[in-house]
């Protein structure tokens, strides 16, 4: 008997689709990155995974609507920072549309300018190395050339909707 083709149409809503994924605890990131034009530009997203030791690469996905789409899929660096527990105010403020994002935040360049944030628990630096239209978002595969972490930081949770910053005993 050969697999089907292709996949039976879905049996659930949108709805009911992101509350079963938003069950997915995953941690919180900044992925950040530079304009053609020099300006930091950066999102919150939880979309990140690791992919491969050798050579090290991770991944993460941006959404085809996002207006910063272009600087990412042209751009030849972006760090990806691991927020940890104390960071909620800035995962909010990088959420949000329209928002001056980096008003008082304290970075620095890494690879290709990427701005790092100070305070992470951990930071991958990434070359943009390849990315794959599926859906409605982009996944971006970031060869790491340098990574960073803070021992024994607390990171920052998301579950359901809600971050926590404390973590279950």
């Amino acid at each position: 008997m050969s697999p089907p083709r292709l996949a039976q149409p879905p049996s659930f809503s949108p709805k009911e689709f992101r509350s079963a994924l938003g069950m997915f605890a995953t941690g919180v990131t900044i992925v950040t990155a530079m304009t053609a034009d020099g300006q930091p530009i950066g999102l919150t997203a939880n979309s990140f995974n690791s992919v491969s030791l050798d050579p090290p690469l991770v991944l993460w996905s941006l959404s085809r609507a996002a207006a910063s789409l272009p600087a990412f899929s042209t751009g030849s660096h972006y760090a990806i920072n691991i927020l940890a527990a104390d960071q909620r105010a800035l995962a909010e403020r990088f959420a949000l549309k329209g928002a001056d994002r980096w008003a008082g935040v304290s970075w620095s360049r890494g690879c290709g300018d990427a701005p790092l944030l100070a305070g992470a628990c951990a930071v991958f630096e990434c070359f943009n190395r390849s990315r794959y239209e599926e859906g409605d978002h982009v996944i971006f595969v970031g060869e790491v050339e340098r990574c960073t972490s803070r021992a024994g930081a607390t990171p920052l949770l998301f579950h359901g909707g809600r971050f926590y910053t404390e973590l279950p005993l």
